[in-house]
This record gives C-alpha cells, structure tokens and sequence, in this order.
C-alpha cells in the first residue's frame, strides 16, 4: 500500500515521514511531494494508494489538489491535514470526497489511525472488486457450459447475452470462423499450489495471445477463438505442452468442425469429444482435428475363425509373455487401419475377449469341469477397451490364461503362491533363498520349477515384473523417477535406468513423455 506525503513546508513533509513508523504498519511511503503541482505529475507514475496533503500550500491547495484526483483517479483515497479546526473546511473537504480531516497538532498515533482506516477500506473494496468479478467469471462460465452441454436451442436473445459475457465470440463477417480445441489428459488432474502459478501464466499467454475463451472441462480445458490466427495451432502446443510439465502426464488436443456462430459451438464440442476418442488410434500425433478422422467407416467388428484359431493357441502355450507379445501384434495391426474407429476397435476387442472365454468354456467341459466365473470379465468397462486397450486386453486374456493353466493342472500351486508373493513384495529385496524360503522348497528345486512353470528364470521374471510396475507408475503418477525406482525396489538409479531401457527400449523419462 503506497503513501504520497504532500506539504510545502519540509518540516512538516520531513517529520511526517521520519517520526511516524509507516512500513511496520505495511505501508511503503514515496518520496514526499512539497506541492499539490508536483503530486499530480507524479501520481500517474508512482500510483499511490493514499495522499496525505496539507490543505492550505502554495499555488494550488489541498482541496484543489483532492478535487483534481478524484476526478482522474477515483479510487486514491485522501486525508487532509490542517493547522484550522474550522468545521467549514471539513465539510468541503468532505464533499470533495476526502477520507478523514486531521489537525497537524495531531498526535503520531492518531494519524497512523487515520491512515490505517483508510488503508482497510481500500482492502475491503479490492476485496469486494475481486469477489464481484469472480462471481461474474462463475457466472458467465455457468451460462455458457450449461448451453455446450445442453440440448435446448438457443433463442436469439439467450445467444445474444452469451455473446455480451463472452465478446471473444463475436465474429465480424460471414467469413469468419470460431475454432474449439478440447485439450485432455487419460487421468485425473491434481493442481499442486506451488505449480498453480505456472498454469495461470500459461492461460494468461493463451488468452492474451488469442483472445480466446477458455472453460474448465473433465480433466482439461476447451479453448475457442477465432479461427485464422497466426500461429494459433503452435500456441495450443505450447499449452499443452506447459501442462504436461506442470501435472507430469501427457495430454491429447482434438479440434472439432468450425463454428460459424456461438450456435453451432454445440456442434463444435461435439466433433472435438468424437475426436478426442482417437488418442489411443492416433498414437504418435498428440493433436487431432476432425477433418483427419470424419470419413473412417470402421473396422471389422469381429474376429475372424483364423484370429479366433491364433488366440486359443496362444492362450494354450502356457506362457504369459507368448499373450503380452501376441497381445501387442494385434493391436499394432489395428493402429494400422486406415477405417478403424474407436467404436469398431472397441467391438473387435470384445469379441477377442468372447471368443477366449467361450474356448475356455469348453476346455472346462472337456476334462467335465463346470466353468467358474470370472471377475475381471463381470466387472469389464468395455470404455476402457478404447481408452487403454493394451492395459484391458491383458488383464482379460491373461485372466482367462490363468484359468485355463489351473483347469489342466500344468501350474504348480507353489509357484501360483510364489508370483503372488513377488508381486506384493515387489519394493522389497526378494532374494531367490528368501522366496523359496516363503514356500519350503530347496532353493535349487525352486528355481528348477520356476523356471519350468513360467518360462522365464527367476532373476528375470522378478526384473520383468518390476519394470511392468514401473511402467504404470510412469504413465499413471506423477511421482519422479527416482522415487519410482525405489518404490520398485532399486536403491541405484544408474542400475534402474540401465534396466529399464533394456526393458522398454526407452529410458524412464522418454517412456513417460510419449
């Protein structure tokens, strides 16, 4: 809160400023001025809060002085200081809107009171101010979310106030086009306080740059502005690109048709959702318009009997690297199809999983076993077929695997016992003498029928499952690097990094930024 001290005496301007404390009362005192001609030239510069001026000066006075900032800058609040205790002068200074009227006789304390007053009413304005244009922000936030998610037309009246809260909507011509971008990331977004700033600068930038509207959505943003700008594309990367910083994990910007009036934004947000359904099919490209995708027809929504045939062999190999391989094939294929949609992946996908288990059906009744349920398929979101196909398509194929191994009797239980131990111990060092230990097994022997019921060694199915779980931790936390390695057990980064990479082909921080 800035104080301009202004009195043509220097006794009175230098006592003023020296005897009274201001900055431990919060106040940061200007340089006095030693007349009323010199305050207003510099007011426009220094910007003071408050002016504490003497009534009667030379040239022009106090109340000439209070006159002039009133009407060029309504929100300076003013305190009068007078060696008259004359009721006259208090009334006029008081119709020229000053704040309080003192006595230069009066005590220190008494004029820092008087300061002090004035300085929380202008707190509590700027408080009020702030309040007000919040509430107005929620307001027009509300009008215009609830019209995108609406399904009400528009009346020309309801499309008119629209425009009023948002005049970055309103186009000039006929030829003129407003552009929607839905920017997104897979996971829920969890603002930091200490990144929240660097998010608000980089709106700031986009905003300013674009004069563009921007609306909170589910975990992201929708950006609209007028279509043609230079450089508009770049700018919605670089925003993007700021927040994938800020909440470490990736986002995905989809563009819907071009809106030739605040209408037909309806039509724009739902062309950018259809859009945004790509992520997963768009796979190296993080920003998609829907003129790249509106003609695709559509994959095959069913497997054909040569894939079904590949599957059940798969599954019958009896090793789960052979599912996650073949797994990984098939959905390169996919990504590979020029018509391939999300819905018709997503109905393809399924009917992989309804052919495993109908085999497996049948396995079961081959060896006069009744077919018990499966938990992951009851409890399927088939959404999450599109979303994270890899991840769901495991999970899945591999339940019906487990199943499978367990109705022909090929798995050991011990071993059975044994994964599920790793795997819940994967942050603690797992000697193979220590698991062994965990079934009663000789550690030779154990290792012998590890290696022949998993197909993989013991040192290397332990590493495997660590860099699986690093692996989500990667895509699915912001956690650093570090503190994932030690999560999955590894006190050495430069042990960690050598791992992975051989893993994934990729270190760490370039798996997690792709």
């Amino acid at each position: 809160m800035k104080l301009l001290i202004v009195d043509d005496e220097v006794i009175i301007r230098t006592g003023l400023s020296t005897v009274i404390k201001w900055e431990e009362n919060g106040i940061e005192l200007l340089a006095p001025a030693a007349s009323a001609e010199e305050a207003l030239m510099r007011i426009p510069i220094e910007c003071p809060d408050i002016i504490l001026t003497d009534i009667r000066m030379t040239g022009m006075t106090g109340l000439e002085l209070s006159r002039e900032v009133k009407r060029n800058f309504p929100y300076i609040e003013i305190v009068i200081l007078s060696g008259f205790d004359d009721f006259a002068y208090a009334q006029q200074a008081m119709r020229e809107g000053i704040s309080d009227y003192l006595l230069k006789n009066s005590r220190p304390g008494d004029i820092m009171t008087a300061v002090m007053r004035v300085k929380q009413r202008i707190v509590s304005r700027r408080e009020a101010v702030l309040q007000e244009a919040i509430h107005q922000t929620a307001f027009r936030w509300k009008q215009l979310d609830r019209f995108l998610r609406g399904d009400n037309l528009l009346t020309e009246r309801e499309s008119e106030e629209l425009l009023i809260y948002y005049p970055e909507l309103r186009l000039g011509s006929d030829m003129e086009k407003l552009e929607l971008w839905l920017v997104t990331s897979a996971s829920p977004l969890t603002m930091k306080e200490e990144t929240e700033s660097e998010m608000n600068e980089a709106t700031a930038m986009i905003r300013d740059s674009l004069g563009c509207v921007i609306l909170d959505w589910e975990n992201g943003w929708l950006l609209i502005f007028r279509r043609g700008q230079p450089g508009a594309k770049r700018l919605v990367k670089a925003s993007m690109e700021r927040a994938e910083r800020v909440y470490c994990q990736p986002f995905f910007a989809a563009c819907g048709v071009w809106a030739s009036n605040v209408v037909e934004l309806r039509e724009s947000l739902r062309t950018a959702e259809q859009t945004a359904s790509y992520r997963w099919l768009a796979e190296e490209a993080r920003m998609l318009a829907y003129e790249d995708i509106k003609d695709r027809k559509g994959m095959q929504t069913v497997c054909t009997e040569e894939v079904e045939s590949k599957l059940t062999a798969v599954l019958r190999s009896g090793s789960r690297e052979v599912v996650k391989q073949w797994i990984k094939g098939e959905l390169a294929s996919i990504r590979q199809d020029a018509e391939a949609t999300p819905c018709s992946v997503q109905a393809y996908l399924h009917s992989l999983i309804v052919g495993g288990y109908r085999w497996l059906e049948r396995a079961a009744a081959s060896v006069g076993q009744s077919m018990p349920k499966l938990p992951q398929l009851e409890q399927l979101d088939i959404k999450l077929l599109t979303a994270n196909p890899e991840e769901t398509l495991q999970q899945m194929l591999l339940a019906i695997h487990a199943q499978y191994e367990r109705l022909n009797g090929s798995r050991n239980e011990a071993i059975d016992r044994t994964v599920a131990y790793i795997r819940e111990h994967l942050a603690d060092s797992l000697s193979l003498a220590q698991v062994a230990a965990s079934v009663h097994m000789n550690p030779n022997y154990f290792s012998k029928l590890f290696k022949q019921e998993t197909g993989k060694n013991y040192i290397e199915y332990v590493t495997e499952a660590r860099m699986e779980w690093a692996s989500r931790l990667l895509k699915e936390t912001p956690a650093k690097v570090s503190e994932i390695a030690k999560r999955v057990g590894y006190e050495d980064m430069k042990h960690f990094n050598q791992l992975f990479k051989r893993y994934s082909g990729e270190t760490p921080s370039q798996y997690r930024s792709r």
